[in-house]
């Protein structure tokens, strides 16, 4: 196992080369002595605007959205007690998907977009939780079916609106899809939310630790299981509901991130949770920098980026997870 310090010295320098490689990469590339000088407000406008008004905001929105897929990732992992677990599974991306489409069909944008995919997301929380408790308590197995259900309910209604959609509009839904940062401006909300979600997760670092040995075990040692278990979900689904409303469904991130972090430095979410997030920043700021500079003037999804390297990465954990 690496130990603390080094690892997360690791990730932070990662993050580092990440957001400098975001700031520098593009359809017109910047170099060191041009960057320099538009960060210190010098240098041409041309350089300023690429850096200020649009690769920065870019920039630092990827890798929240990537810090809060990560956590996000961590915390339904360990809800669930299963390190395959995604942070999508209950539906809340569908939710949040659902209604920005909606918003998109009647021409709504900006901050409209925003707000509908945000409540969307909210809404599909609240049903997964309420239809999973119903007149009890739930398991996280009902947990669990319940979102996979309210998941393949959304899916069926994008389906829905992208076969009514008028083809000016279908290009623009189904990069929103697939995970887009073209129009992610404002970066500190989700900041601000990786930040907070960050805190909390760390604040429940250990009472994370003692569920993964069991439920009744950590009832045992004192543990709240039922509000723990709550807080868990509302957290990871409020992260989840961010991302999306940041950037659209941009897969895969909370799924290996985690667990790749595992493999290498143990269960402890002492260092799960911060490691994660600098490591999902920094991979998905990494997807979104390929993505504009691959075909550049062309720009591709992100999602496709974190797709592509996503699916042998999850087929190679799923074969080793078995093989264990």
């Amino acid at each position: 196992m690496i130990r603390p310090l080094p690892l997360l010295a690791a990730h932070l320098l990662l993050a580092l080369v990440s957001l400098a490689a975001a700031l520098v990469y593009g359809s017109v590339p910047l170099d060191a002595a041009a960057l320099g000088r538009a960060l210190i407000g010098s240098g041409d406008d041309l350089a300023h605007t690429l850096l200020w008004d649009v690769r920065l905001p870019r920039a630092l929105s990827a890798f929240a959205v990537g810090g809060a897929l990560a956590i996000a990732g961590a915390l339904m992992q360990a809800l669930l007690r299963n390190p395959l677990a995604d942070p999508y599974i209950l539906g809340v991306s569908g939710g949040g998907a659902a209604a920005a489409l909606l918003a998109l069909l009647v021409g709504l944008s900006g901050l409209w977009l925003t707000g509908a995919a945000f409540a969307g997301s909210l809404l599909s929380m609240l049903l997964v939780f309420a239809l999973a408790r119903g007149a009890g308590s739930w398991t996280t197995t009902r947990l669990l079916l319940t979102g996979v259900v309210v998941a393949a309910g959304w899916g069926a209604l994008i389906s829905l609106i992208l076969a009514l959609s008028p083809d000016s509009t279908l290009r623009g839904m189904l990069f929103w899809l697939m995970g887009d940062f073209a129009y992610a401006q404002h970066p500190l909300p989700a900041l601000l939310a990786v930040t907070l979600g960050l805190a909390i997760g760390m604040a429940l670092a250990r009472d994370l630790n003692v569920l993964a040995r069991g439920e009744l075990q950590a009832s045992a040692l004192g543990v709240a299981v039922a509000p723990l278990h709550g807080g868990l979900y509302v957290l990871a689904s409020l992260l989840t509901a961010v991302a999306v409303t940041t950037a659209g469904s941009v897969g895969f991130v909370g799924l290996i991130v985690p667990h790749l972090i595992r493999l290498v430095a143990g269960g402890d979410h002492r260092l799960l949770l911060p490691a994660a997030a600098l490591l999902g920043g920094s991979l998905l700021t990494l997807a979104d920098t390929l993505a504009r500079t691959v075909l550049a003037p062309q720009q591709l999804p992100v999602g496709v980026i974190t797709a592509l390297v996503g699916v042998p990465v999850f087929l190679y954990l799923l074969n080793r997870r078995g093989a264990r």
